[in-house]
């Protein structure tokens, strides 16, 4: 019964591990994923036509800092916000108000204040097919901030839970291994090796290790699934390397602590005299 207690303390500590260290795994990915979805607008003149446009962003799609771009004509522009609005602006206007546009996307290394206004620069200076260059800002400055302060918050969450997992799962260690003191000291008294007495806590607490770390990697599974099948586009941020890793972290966290807990809590009982076993 005690190591069922041992089994299920030491799984739900895992899978609280295995969500960190999964978080801590994907803050690049989910960064990149913000990054890369952050929209540039280049806006092209109304002299120029629909071939031109199409070869522009033939061009500049073999631009090194260009993740994805796509051209928009002015009656795709036109019909995508008569969609969104509900009516047709150009029926009251009586023309067109939409311009021919490029909708461009960085790559993550790009996206910051300083290559976006490079890179503008450089657009603008196309003054024959390029108007203006839109893209927010105040947004890219407030999200590369926001990215910053996560990555270190997930970061000093994982040192602060591995410091209190181990807490936990030595405190169980310590119970299980106290309740069998007197079957040490008996194993003491007919000569007993300390590494013969050491050997079945050490193969059990492996054994628990094991079986807990499995179960940690299931649930984690669950998670993954649940989160794959009803949250669309995680899989570009928690990819198969990452859940790898996170299982790799959770099965050495697992045996890992498992062994050294044990270890130390046998020695201590191995080191005391019958009177001090007692007393405690």
């Amino acid at each position: 019964m005690q190591a069922v207690t041992l089994c299920i303390s030491t799984t739900m500590v895992l899978v609280l591990l295995g969500l960190v260290v999964l978080s801590v795994l994907t803050t690049r990915n989910l960064s990149d994923y913000v990054r890369e979805n952050l929209t540039v607008t280049v806006m092209l003149g109304d002299s120029v036509s629909v071939k031109d446009g199409k070869a522009l962003c033939k061009k500049l799609r073999a631009q090194p800092y260009v993740k994805r771009i796509a051209y928009i004509s002015k009656e795709q522009a036109l019909k995508e916000q008569t969609e969104a609005m509900g009516s047709d602006p150009s029926e009251f206007l009586g023309v067109n108000p939409f311009v021919a546009t490029l909708e461009m996307n960085v790559h993550a290394d790009y996206a910051n204040v300083d290559s976006l206004r490079k890179i503008s620069r450089l657009l603008k200076k196309n003054k024959r097919q390029v108007t203006d260059v839109a893209y927010q800002e105040d947004l890219t400055e407030s999200m590369n901030r926001n990215l910053q302060r996560i990555s270190v918050v997930l970061l000093a969450l994982a040192v602060l839970l591995i410091f209190v997992s181990y807490s936990l799962i030595s405190n169980s260690v310590r119970l299980d291994v106290y309740s069998r003191r007197f079957s040490i000291h008996t194993m003491k008294l007919v000569g007993a090796s300390w590494g013969f007495i050491r050997k079945p806590f050490l193969s059990r607490a492996l054994q628990i290790g094991l079986v807990a770390s499995l179960l940690a990697c299931c649930v984690l599974g669950a998670v993954l699934y649940a989160l794959y099948r009803y949250q669309p586009g995680v899989e570009e941020v928690i990819g198969v390397m990452e859940m790898g890793i996170a299982a790799l972290a959770v099965f050495a966290f697992g045996f890992l602590i498992m062994l050294f807990c044990t270890l130390l809590s046998v020695n201590k009982f191995l080191r005391m005299t019958a009177g001090e076993l007692y007393k405690i």
